[in-house]
């Protein structure tokens, strides 16, 4: 038990400062007072408050301080990262979600979203007004970015320093709950993005406490998380806690934890082995399905693995594949990823997962990765954009500036019918054109200063410092948000609509809801992938063609079957084909799936 916990009409305080001599509850609201905590033989400093009542926010002085510091377990900050915490009574929300059973991995469509851009008013209220629309376009998990108390008003989260606090302008944990519970009641889950791998710079009082941080490590925000060194146990139960206030709590489908691979541990046992074994316990006494999902450079099948060494996650990112597609339909994205760029690297995506898996890569200097052939593609997350690969450019630019209408639409079939659980990046089912920025609200003019230099030499490589963005003009947070306004006009209604048939083709035919890599065949002529996939039984077949070129390309239908049904090419008519040759227009997307006879209707 950790942080301040409701029972009845008392509430339990306990921080855990195993260096500290003493330590000081001081109440602040609705009354004042001071308390001194006792201390136990594991490190902590407990006290119990009878006949609690009202709002009740707090600090804590260690040993004998007279400054105020917030709880490093802090269930809301409702004056930010610098005032007081406030004690949260999870029993008194109203859940309604008692028969949701979470979703299976052959269901899932995540979709990526940042609470603070993704509606005008910027909360999780503003996410909720838009859930029919995301269950109309056939989305059936909504991802959000850290949604962790942060310093001010604008940031991705990556920054947040209080990892149990849900960020107060978003509308904090009562938010959350409601956004949640009416995701379950329409059908859809809720991943939330946890970041474990450091903390942000301001309002970080962890180390106050105790040995949270380690020199041993460097990552590249700082010192590293302390799970293998002195008193690391401590630590292990700290982000275990967290992880089950998420599940437990806050009723949330899954996680996707931030860059596994800048969390370093030498431990006998691997904590993520055992976080991930954790959750599975938790997922048998919940009675749902539940989520862990990496991303992780790596290159690696032992993240995904059970058991044998592996660390157990249910799935994790797969940027072999973004980066493949990526070059493949903007050739200039080789400046960002030298080492693609050939078709034959999205066929071995398609087919084993992992591009690099032992190979010298340019980029690393050295041979890099593993191979994961074989593996199920549940285990996998695909995406043409995320946060990361828009918003770390410049100006933020999204796909939709970049390529036109057809590469649009193949670069969306290409993930959205591909062997591994697809996500989609908030606003590039209608092609938005606002860009998606790097912006902070820190207090610091410093730091400010700070995250501006590094951001212009991170670019340095690419582009002038002028076409950098000022991540602290609140115009640059502003532009970034979606105008919901262009889903019904020209081209992104047109967009639209193509999501839309891709989605349901997906979920509709059930070859698309195998995951078994023997069941795939994959083929490359000239710039043509031929994608080809049949279902469990093996009896249905489909071929996914994708012309990742300027001209026609010819292909000879196969004659293994006798006929053939189009399913999907832009807007034509179904027409049905047997044995013959036919031209693949440039960046088509071409969908036939097998028939027994030419009358058979799908």
């Amino acid at each position: 038990m950790i942080g301040a916990i409701y029972n009845r009409n008392q509430v339990h305080f306990s921080v855990w400062a195993p260096l500290k001599e003493t330590m000081v509850l001081h109440i602040v609201s609705p009354k004042e007072a001071k308390y001194n905590m006792k201390p136990t033989s594991e490190g902590d400093f407990c006290y119990k408050l009878k006949d609690a009542t009202g709002i009740i926010r707090y600090f804590y002085q260690p040993d004998d301080n007279e400054k105020d510091y917030p709880d490093p377990a802090s269930r809301f900050q409702p004056e930010g990262v610098h005032g007081p915490s406030q004690v949260i009574d999870h029993a008194r929300f109203p859940w309604e979600d008692a028969n949701w059973r979470g979703i299976a991995s052959h269901q899932l469509l995540l979709y990526e979203l940042h609470v603070g851009t993704f509606s005008d008013e910027g909360t999780f209220e503003g996410v909720l007004s838009r859930l029919d629309d995301l269950k109309t376009l056939g989305i059936t998990a909504l991802q959000l970015m850290p949604i962790c108390q942060f310093p001010g008003l604008r940031n991705w989260g990556y920054d947040g320093v209080y990892p149990f606090s849900v960020q107060n302008s978003y509308g904090g944990p009562m938010g959350l709950k409601k956004l949640i519970n009416k995701c379950h009641e329409k059908g859809l889950a809720v991943f939330i993005d946890v970041v474990y791998n450091h903390l942000g710079p301001e309002g970080n009082y962890l180390g106050e406490y105790g040995p949270y941080f380690t020199d041993k490590y460097m990552t590249p925000w700082g010192q590293a998380i302390n799970l293998d060194g002195e008193w690391s146990d401590g630590v292990r139960n700290y982000l275990l806690a967290n992880i089950a206030e998420w599940f437990v709590h806050y009723h949330v489908d899954g996680l996707r934890v931030d860059a596994i691979h800048a969390m370093f541990d030498n431990g006998s046992v691997p904590f993520w082995e055992v976080a991930c074994a954790y959750v599975k316990e938790l997922e048998r006494e919940l009675g749902r399905r539940l989520y862990m999902i990496a991303e992780s450079d790596y290159n690696h099948p032992r993240v995904i693995q059970q058991g044998s060494g592996g660390l157990g996650f249910d799935g994790q990112w797969l940027d072999d594949f973004h980066h493949a597609l990526y070059t493949l339909v903007f050739p200039e994205g080789k400046k960002f990823y030298q080492d693609f760029g050939k078709i034959e690297q999205l066929s071995k995506a398609y087919k084993e997962g992992f591009v690099h898996t032992g190979e010298y890569v340019e980029a690393r200097k050295k041979r890099f990765g593993a191979s994961s052939a074989g593996i199920p593609g549940s285990k996998f997350v695909v995406f043409n954009q995320n946060h990361d690969q828009i918003g770390n450019k410049g100006q933020g630019e999204r796909l939709s500036t970049s390529l036109d209408f057809e590469r649009l639409k193949i670069t969306a079939g290409a993930v959205i019918l591909s062997p591994y659980i697809p996500m989609l990046f908030m606003g590039e089912e209608y092609a938005e054109k606002n860009p998606f920025s790097y912006f902070i609200d820190h207090g610091d003019p410093q730091l400010i200063r700070a995250v501006k230099d590094g951001r212009r030499k991170e670019f340095e490589t690419f582009m002038d410092k002028e076409d950098v963005s000022a991540p602290e003009d609140p115009h640059v947070f502003e532009r970034s948000k979606l105008n919901w306004d262009k889903r019904t006009i020209g081209k992104h209604a047109m967009i639209l609509d193509w999501y839309k048939k891709l989605i349901k083709l997906r979920f509709s035919d059930p070859v698309f809801s195998n995951f078994n890599k023997k069941d795939i065949q994959v083929n490359v002529i000239d710039r043509l992938l031929v994608l080809q996939r049949v279902n469990e039984g093996g009896r249905d077949n489909t071929l996914c063609l994708f012309n990742f070129s300027e001209d026609e390309t010819m292909y000879k239908i196969p004659i293994d079957f006798p006929y053939w049904k189009e399913l999907l090419f832009h807007d034509h008519s179904p027409v049905y084909y047997q044995g013959t040759s036919v031209a693949i227009t440039p960046w088509a997307v071409w969908i036939l799936k097998t028939l027994e006879a030419q009358e058979e209707v799908y």
